[in-house]
């Protein structure tokens, strides 16, 4: 169908009621609306036409194909905005003939055409992008990897574009002027300020792989403290372990100090580290009697006589007067039982013996001397953490008294009613 069979068609109306004694500009008028139901009409039925189609195409062709990139693709809605372009063609080609009588109305519709094109074009890259993330997330590669962050960018990049597009369509201003333009530019910054900082965070967050999503982190200033479940281009979303959400802006993952559990994960095992404080009073050298009393206890057996057997050839060669228990080399309760501690935990099934384990001694404080158990656990899910670590305290506490040991606590209401 060429141009003048186009042209006769829309202008036969209006040559039909001047023919009929009706004024030319009513007529032009007239059929110039009738025109304009009769295209808006067609070219609707024409895009719900086309839409079905390639829809349809689309999940037939999809359902066929081994990848689930196509899937994603129908997903995004990238069919529905494709089949909007035939019916937006269908217009364009139309127009000099809808209102050839009307240039104003003419040139307002070119320039609500091209601003709609612009929109269309944003979301069909849009809806590839969603794509593209939304596939590499099913990749082992990429599930951790802040994707929606760098989609967050191309889009803010995309639809900066398209304004710039909008108004050099709706002014004639030119673009090149726009962008050269240092106003433009001081404002585009002050606007964007967050924005840049956050693409800034990503960038570094992602090369230094700084935090994934699915790590445990602590941030104790904005009282985070769950897994990571979304990282974005201005914010980091964790769902803290009593299932409330924190937010965080991404620029304070490098900006400020926050504590990644993913080490301890990737680790053997899982630190515990607890002190108890024993009464300084009740650290003392221990008599022949209460060594041999000792030696019931069979994790240290072996300990005491081995230690004992030195001590005395110590003494022996030394000429120790051992009419007082200071005098020469001895052994106190505290010693023994740090050994206990030790060796207790070098039996626990649950402690990983390949990773560091020590009992030690603390600097003596005003509540006694702290006794620290440092070792790792084997399990290092949580709740069995949890457990592991308090059997271990209360065997320890336990055992304190078994060595003529007191721990120290503050006196209580109680304590001063006694008195």
């Amino acid at each position: 169908m060429n141009n003048e069979t186009i042209s006769f068609f829309f202008n036969w109306l209006d040559e039909y009621f001047v023919d009929k004694g009706m004024n030319e500009a009513l007529a032009l008028g007239l059929s110039t609306l009738i025109n304009c139901v009769i295209v808006v009409l067609l070219v609707t039925l024409f895009d719900v036409i086309t839409r079905k189609v390639i829809v349809k195409a689309f999940r037939i062709f999809s359902d066929k194909t081994k990848t689930s990139f196509d899937n994603f693709l129908v997903e995004s809605n990238f069919p529905r905005y494709v089949a909007h372009i035939i019916p937006l063609g269908l217009i364009w080609f139309l127009e000099p003939f809808m209102f050839n009588g009307y240039p104003l109305i003419s040139k307002v519709l070119i320039i609500l055409i091209d601003l709609y094109i612009v929109v269309l074009s944003v979301l069909v890259f849009r809806s590839v992008l969603m794509t593209t993330m939304n596939y590499l997330n099913t990749k082992e590669k990429f599930g951790d990897k802040p994707l929606k962050s760098y989609v967050q960018i191309l889009m803010i990049f995309a639809w900066g574009i398209g304004i710039f597009f909008f108004i050099n369509i709706m002014t004639g201003y030119s673009i090149a002027g726009l962008t050269t333009s240092g106003a433009a530019l001081a404002a585009l910054l002050l606007i964007f300020r967050d924005t840049i900082l956050g693409f800034v965070a990503s960038i570094q967050v992602s090369v230094n792989d700084i935090v994934r999503i699915g790590d445990w982190i602590t941030f104790s200033k904005y009282g985070a403290d769950g897994d990571v479940i979304e990282i974005n281009l201005a914010t980091v979303r964790v769902q803290n372990f009593d299932k409330t959400y924190t937010t965080i802006p991404t620029y304070s993952l490098i900006s400020d100090s926050f504590q990644n559990w993913r080490g301890m994960k990737e680790s053997n095992g899982r630190r515990i580290k607890r002190a108890i404080y024993i009464k300084t009073s009740s650290v003392k050298f221990l008599s022949e009697k209460e060594i041999e009393e000792f030696k019931n206890i069979e994790l240290v057996k072996n300990y005491i006589q081995h230690r004992q057997k030195d001590i005395e050839e110590a003494n022996s060669a030394n000429n120790a007067d051992k009419s007082l228990l200071i005098n020469g080399r001895n052994q106190t309760n505290l010693g023994i039982f740090r050994k206990y501690l030790d060796a207790y935990l070098h039996n626990h099934p649950a402690i990983h013996k390949e990773m560091f384990l020590m009992v030690r001694y603390l600097a003596p404080t005003e509540k006694g001397i702290p006794v620290e158990i440092y070792c790792f656990s084997k399990d290092k899910r949580w709740e069995n953490y949890e457990h592991i670590q308090s059997e271990i305290l209360d065997h320890t506490i336990a055992a304190v008294s078994y060595f003529d040991l007191e721990l120290f606590e503050l006196p209580t209401g109680k304590d001063f009613s006694h008195l």
